[in-house]
C-alpha cells in the first residue's frame, strides 16, 4: 500500500491546503491502494506529528511501500531528522517520492541532491524563525499587545494604534481596588508577603475565587503594567540597566508600561534588569508611581532563601518539627557567631506560629543521642531492612537504555562505509552524542550499585564511636530509629520506628 503525507502549518490564501497536496500526490500512486496521513497545524521543524508518527509506525509494520509526498519540505525541514527518516525508509524497503522534485533514492547522487534540498529547507524554516522574532521585536517596540496571561485588574479590549487593530487592557474597578490596596499595604516598611496573605485571607479577599498566594503577590507587586509610569519610573529603570524605548518626556504619569527581556539578557528579568525592554502600554496604569516605586525597591533588596536539597548542618534535619505547629525545624546560626538555634519554618516564612522557643541545635542533639543510646543497646549492629527483592526500577531502565545506545552506535557503525558526506557527518556527530550518554549511564549505574553496597552494610559500634561515624552514617541511624521528633523549649516528643 501507499501513503500519502500531507502537511499544513498555518491556513493561508498563499500556501497550498491540505487537499491540494493529497491531488498532486493522488497522481503518483497509479491507481493502486492508497493511505492518508496529515498533519493540520503542525512545524516541520520536528517529527512530532500525529500523522507522521502513524505513518511511521505503519513503514515499520510493513504495511507501506512508498512515501508520497507534495514537496520535500512538506515532511521534514531538519537535515537530521531527515537522514533519520530516510535510513528508515531504507531499512523496510520504502520508496520515497516527491511530486514536484523528482529524485532517484536508489543512487549516491540522488541520496545527495536529497540531502542537498533538505539542508535548504532547513536553512528556510531558520529565515523564517528569524523573520517571525524581529517581527515580534518590532510589534512589542510600539506598544502592541503581544498576547500573554491578562494581569489581574485588567480586562482585554481591542484597540489601534498607528492604523493597526491590536489589543489593550482596560482597568476592572473592582479589581484595580484589590491592587492598590496590595501595593500601598506592602509600600510600608513592616509589611510581608506573609502579612498580605494573612491579611486577605481574614477578609476573604480572593483572586478569581482563589486565595492570593505568596508567589502570585510577589509577581503582581513587581509587574510594571500597573505603574502610573512618570519620569521617576523611567529614571529607576536607567538606573538599573534597562532600555527604556521611549523619550522621557513620554513619561507624564497616566500610562503602565511593557516589561520585555532582551535578546541578550541573561538571569531572572525581574531581578537582573541589564538589556532588557521598558516601553510605556497604551493602558491606564493603576498604582501612582512613588508608592509602585517603594514596593519595587523593596522586592530588590528581598532575597529567595536557597533551599538546599540536601541536609549539611544537623544530622537532625527532616526529622524534627515544630512542637507546636508540625513544621520543620530549620539550623541557622547568626552571623559569624558559632551557636545554631532551631527555627520553625512556618514562623520563618508566614509568621503563623509562634515558634517552639529556644532550641539550641547542639544541645538538642546531644539530648536526641542519650535518647537513642537508650534504643540503640538494644541491637549491636543494624542493618536495613529489605523490602522484598533488590530491585532498582532505575537501575534497571538505566540498563535498558544503555542496551538500546549500544545497538544503535553499532548500527550507525556498519553505514559509515557506505555513507555520503552528509550523511558521514551526521553518523559522526550522533555516535559522539551516544558515547558521551553512554558514559553518563555508566557512571549512574556505579553509582547505584555503590549505593545498594552502602545500603546493605552493617552500622556497627555506634555506641562507642558516634562522633568518628560520618554525618550521612549519623543520619541513617537516625532514620533506622526515628519516625519524627517533636520539640518546643519546654517538652521533647520522639516517635520511635521501634
Amino acid at each position: 500500500m501507499d501513503a500519502i503525507y500531507a502537511r499544513q502549518s498555518v491556513d493561508r490564501a498563499d500556501s497550498i491546503s491540505i487537499e491540494s497536496q493529497v491531488d498532486f500526490c493522488r497522481y503518483e500512486t497509479r491507481g493502486e491502494a492508497y493511505r492518508t496521513y496529515i498533519d493540520r497545524g503542525y512545524s516541520g521543524k520536528n517529527t512530532e506529528r500525529p500523522g507522521f508518527q502513524a505513518m511511521m509506525s505503519d513503514v515499520e509494520s510493513g504495511r507501506i511501500r512508498k512515501v508520497i509526498v507534495y514537496k520535500l519540505d512538506r515532511i521534514s525541514r531538519s537535515i537530521l531528522d531527515f537522514s533519520a527518516m530516510m535510513e528508515r525508509f531504507e531499512k523496510y524497503r520504502v520508496e520515497f517520492v516527491s511530486t514536484t522534485e523528482k529524485f532517484d533514492t536508489s543512487s549516491p547522487v540522488g541520496r545527495a541532491m536529497l540531502n542537498i534540498c533538505i539542508v535548504f529547507a532547513q536553512l528556510e524554516r531558520e529565515t523564517i524563525q528569524k523573520r517571525v522574532s524581529d517581527a515580534y521585536f518590532s510589534r512589542s517596540q510600539k506598544g502592541f499587545y503581544m498576547g500573554g496571561r491578562i494581569p489581574y485588574g485588567y480586562r482585554l479590549v481591542p484597540t489601534t494604534i498607528g492604523g493597526v487593530k491590536t489589543s489593550m487592557y482596560e482597568i476592572v474597578p473592582e479589581e484595580a481596588a484589590v491592587i492598590r490596596l496590595m501595593f500601598e499595604l506592602y509600600s510600608e516598611p513592616e509589611c510581608s508577603y506573609g502579612d498580605l496573605v494573612r491579611y486577605f485571607e481574614a477578609r476573604g479577599i480572593t483572586k478569581h475565587g482563589k486565595p492570593w498566594g505568596r508567589t502570585r503577590m510577589a509577581d503582581t507587586l513587581r509587574n510594571s503594567i500597573y505603574v502610573r509610569a512618570d519620569l521617576s519610573v523611567y529614571q529607576f529603570y536607567q538606573e538599573q540597566g534597562a532600555i527604556v524605548v521611549n523619550a522621557p518626556s513620554d513619561f507624564i504619569g497616566t500610562n503602565g508600561c511593557y516589561y520585555y527581556r532582551g535578546k541578550d539578557s541573561s538571569g531572572r528579568k525581574q531581578m537582573n534588569f541589564e538589556g532588557n525592554y521598558l516601553i510605556l502600554a497604551p493602558h491606564e496604569g493603576i498604582v501612582p508611581s512613588d508608592i509602585w516605586l517603594k514596593c519595587r525597591r523593596k522586592c530588590l533588596r528581598n532575597r529567595q532563601v536557597k533551599i538546599n536539597p540536601k541536609a549539611k548542618n544537623t544530622w537532625l534535619a527532616g526529622k524534627i518539627k515544630c512542637g507546636r505547629c508540625g513544621y520543620a525545624l530549620v539550623d541557622k546560626r547568626y552571623g559569624s557567631s558559632p551557636a545554631r538555634y532551631l527555627l520553625c519554618s512556618n514562623r520563618m516564612n508566614n509568621r503563623a506560629c509562634p515558634g517552639p522557643g529556644h532550641l539550641d541545635t547542639g544541645d538538642i542533639e546531644a539530648l536526641i543521642y542519650r535518647e537513642m543510646r537508650k534504643k540503640l543497646a538494644l541491637f549491636p549492629s543494624l542493618r536495613r531492612q529489605k523490602q522484598g527483592p533488590a530491585i532498582n526500577p532505575e537501575r534497571t531502565a538505566l540498563k535498558i537504555e544503555l542496551t538500546k545506545i549500544e545497538q544503535e552506535i553499532s548500527a550507525l557503525l556498519e553505514r559509515l562505509a557506505g555513507a555520503d558526506e552528509v550523511m558521514y557527518r551526521y553518523i559522526s556527530r550522533r555516535v559522539g552524542e551516544l558515547d558521551a550518554r553512554k558514559n553518563e549511564i555508566a557512571a549512574k549505574i556505579s553509582e547505584h550499585t555503590r549505593q545498594r553496597k552502602r545500603d546493605g552494610q552493617e552500622i556497627d559500634n555506634h555506641l562507642t564511636m558516634w562522633e568518628e561515624l560520618s554525618f550521612d552514617d549519623k543520619r541513617r541511624t537516625a532514620d533506622q530509629l526515628i519516625k519524627a521528633i517533636y520539640a518546643t523549649e519546654d517538652a521533647i516528643q520522639i516517635e520511635w520506628r521501634i
